[in-house]
């Protein structure tokens, strides 16, 4: 049977670019076999996509998304964060059945439409059993050797941007990275250098972006202020989507990609040791594909929701479940995103250039991990509107973000078997309550008085903006800036 899958719409990748089997392509109802299904085109499902393309192997792609349209709301404010237009409107539900839109897009590429291209390697110690102050992490398997070639491999293919030396953390590699620094502009480089002068460390932010600032008319990457958690009307970003899965199916005629195809379970041979067929929902019918190598790709949550959604007589609580882990020990961080205001004006455009580690392992008094700082994507006044009864009365929201620096904090949460995702009666049930909350609390103590020390942080405020739709934002944050709940002087700066 043949089946004309949507041609993508105007303002997506245009026809003669893709391989025509995403326009046409033969498929049967059942039985029809590849050698590799991959489940996914994120971040892990692209890059595997292209990994195996020049293997000669028939290679099926899954995508329940579509092509991310490009369009003039891709660098909309109100249309990326208050509308949350690129973010999916499936409910799911937290641990006390209240909903929740999670901040997530089906796309190609998955979330890597919208990440801000910061790629970093784990450090060695992260591979080894570390001790936090809430509890412990476990070993790995496998070590920080065992992954290095393949992190030298992946800095190329995404094509990041950065400098060996500058972060004292970073860990050992005889590569260097294959694409120069990003540069800051002049009021990064000042807190760069102020920060320097305070005895830190502060180092260029490795970054996947398409970029040529040796000569601009050949970047596809402008440094526009449009980039961190918006998609890239340019495809300037170094994604998953155009970095591997175009690539892949572009260039091999033994790739085959289908998007809107959302796979609704694996079936597994009468012993359950198996995966005979998987089903898929493709343009309102259900199709069925086989493959002698299945890839689960699918994100941390939903490839958990598949394996439990495929339960049957051998597998009555989902696939590779006979521990009942699957969908166990979920974990995310402990994240937070603050705005330092100054009396010195912020001309900033692209201002996601610097980071921090030194206090990635804790500090004098502190024995235990404290976490990773990171500047954030320049906001403007539409991000922080969602703040708004925070950051008023007191200053114009223009006023606020043409004089903001502004931060992303990132501590370790831990595995916990009561952090998990669950099906009840067919919907995606996500219980999560916070651990080793001290190091953040920690890390946003001691940052918040290197801001100050600098002075780029005469005022310290909560912003919410990247985490709105993760769970709840943290009261802790907010508690723990005490300056945040403070009446902001009415005089302009």
């Amino acid at each position: 049977m043949k089946l004309i899958q949507k041609k993508p719409e105007c303002n997506a990748p245009k026809p003669d670019l893709i391989n025509k089997k995403l326009l046409e392509i033969e498929v049967a109802m059942s039985n029809h076999h590849y050698d590799i299904i991959i489940i996914g085109t994120g971040a892990g499902g692209g890059t595997l996509a292209h990994r195996f393309a020049p293997s000669g192997k028939k290679i099926l792609v899954l995508e329940r998304g579509t092509f991310l349209p490009r369009e003039k709301a891709n660098w909309d404010t109100v249309e990326v964060f208050q509308k949350e237009r690129y973010h999916t409107s499936e409910i799911w539900y937290d641990k006390d059945g209240e909903e929740l839109r999670p901040g997530t897009g089906y796309w190609v590429g998955g979330n890597t439409k919208v990440y801000g291209g910061a790629l970093f390697r784990w450090r060695e110690k992260d591979f080894e059993k570390v001790i936090h102050h809430g509890g412990i992490s476990p070993e790995w398997p496998l070590k920080y050797k065992d992954f290095e070639p393949y992190y030298t491999e992946a800095e190329k293919l995404y094509e990041v941007h950065g400098q060996r030396g500058e972060d004292p953390t970073e860990p050992p590699t005889n590569s260097p990275y294959f694409y120069p620094t990003i540069h800051h502009e002049p009021r990064i480089q000042e807190i760069h250098e102020a920060l320097e002068g305070k005895g830190l460390h502060p180092f260029h932010l490795p970054l996947a972006i398409k970029l040529n600032e040796v000569n601009r008319r050949l970047s596809t990457c402008i440094r526009c202020d449009t980039c961190d958690g918006f998609p890239c009307l340019l495809d300037g970003k170094a994604d998953a989507d155009i970095n591997c899965v175009r690539p892949a199916v572009n260039t091999s005629d033994n790739v085959t990609l289908l998007t809107e195809a959302e796979v609704l379970k694996l079936h597994t041979n009468e012993s359950g040791k198996e995966v005979t067929k998987i089903e898929v929902r493709l343009q309102g019918q259900r199709l069925f594909f086989s493959a002698d190598i299945v890839v689960v790709s699918c994100g941390a949550i939903n490839s958990a929701v598949l394996l439990l959604r495929s339960a049957n007589d051998q597998h009555p609580y989902g696939l590779a479940n006979g521990s009942d882990q699957v969908g166990r020990n979920f974990m995310r961080h402990q994240n937070g995103a603050i705005v330092g205001l100054t009396r010195k004006e912020n001309p900033t455009q692209f201002q996601k250039t610097l980071a921090v580690n030194d206090f990635y392992w804790g500090e004098k008094g502190f024995d235990f991990p404290m976490g990773h700082v990171q500047l954030l994507g320049k906001i403007n006044k539409d991000m922080i509107a969602l703040d708004a009864p925070i950051f008023a009365p007191g200053l114009a929201l223009e006023e606020v973000a043409r004089r903001s620096v502004d931060w992303w904090l990132t501590a370790e949460d831990l595995p916990d078997p009561n952090n998990r995702v669950s099906i009840q009666n067919g919907n995606i049930f996500l219980d999560y309550e916070d651990n080793n909350t001290k190091a953040f609390d920690r890390l946003l103590h001691r940052w918040t008085e290197v801001l100050k020390s600098i002075e780029c942080g005469d005022k310290i405020l909560p912003c919410s903006l990247y985490l709105e739709n993760e769970f709840l934002y943290r009261e802790l944050l907010i508690n723990a800036v005490p300056v945040a709940l403070e009446k902001i002087p009415k005089h302009r700066f």
